[in-house]
């Protein structure tokens, strides 16, 4: 069956409009693991995980490279290079004899002119040189230490909070892509909801969440029942920015569902 991303509407495998409301249907193809109808463009199998852009540019990587190996018949032949002449030493180099002058002579200085004497500093006044002595620690007491009214910033905490249990995952900070979905050989999830209620309409590789910088961003990697930002279906490949209250649903029905928090 292949899902409207319009209106959500199961359609025949094969067809090229929705059957509901007309909208072209994205093209299928078989998983060359399993045989599962995928989407065409889906980066991996949501029955069996198999790595689908792999598979696709494996094979036309090869032909290039084995067409870069053939030597070309149209390439032209080198001619053979001719042999170079025997280099000839040349002439030494005759320094040219030096003549030795007179030492230049040193001119005196004229008695009418004046050097001026560098004047001492000015002695600063008695109340700055008390303000200075004001500023310095009393006894006993330690020097404020600089810098000691910079603010440190607070680092984020995201989470995702399943409303069906009222259960809270805490995202990892040490990941920049966290996927989400159930056991599987091929990808293991970071979030595993194969505890939770309902998740057999959960794909083993169902969706990745992304840290860019202090921004999350929640992508569907080829699902077969689909991934909701908000009640609205999230096509595949495209990014949405979470925001703190976003409500994201794997799968179709709102079964299985979660709400994104920042703390």
């Amino acid at each position: 069956m292949i899902v409207c991303p319009n209106c959500n509407h199961q359609n025949p495998d094969g067809a090229v409009q929705c059957e509901a409301c007309y909208t072209p249907l994205p093209a299928t193809m078989s998983c060359p693991n399993c045989g599962t109808a995928v989407q065409t463009d889906a980066s991996f199998c949501g029955q069996c995980g198999y790595n689908l852009r792999t598979a696709a540019g494996a094979q036309p990587a090869a032909n290039a490279f084995s067409q870069a190996l053939e030597p070309s018949a149209a390439s032209p032949a080198v001619p053979d290079l001719l042999p170079l002449d025997p280099l000839v030493p040349p002439d030494p180099l005759i320094a040219p004899p030096v003549s030795v002058s007179s030492p230049p002579a040193v001119l005196e200085a004229p008695s009418s002119i004046l050097v001026p004497i560098a004047t001492p500093p000015p002695i600063p006044d008695q109340p700055a040189a008390v303000a200075e002595v004001n500023r310095l620690p009393a006894p006993g007491q330690s020097a404020p230490e600089q810098g000691s009214s910079t603010t440190q910033l607070q680092q984020q905490t995201a989470r995702l909070l399943h409303l069906q249990t009222s259960a809270s995952l805490e995202l990892p900070q040490s990941l920049t892509v966290i996927h989400i979905g159930k056991p599987n050989d091929r990808i293991p999830p970071d979030i595993d909801v194969s505890g939770f209620p309902d998740s057999e309409i959960v794909s083993r590789i169902h969706a990745d969440i992304r840290l860019e910088g202090d921004a999350y961003y929640l992508e569907d990697v080829g699902s077969s029942n689909g991934t909701y930002i908000n009640n609205v279906p999230l096509p595949m490949g495209n990014r949405h920015r979470l925001r703190p209250g976003d409500r994201i649903a794997l799968g179709k029905g709102d079964k299985v569902t979660f709400l994104f928090q920042l703390s």
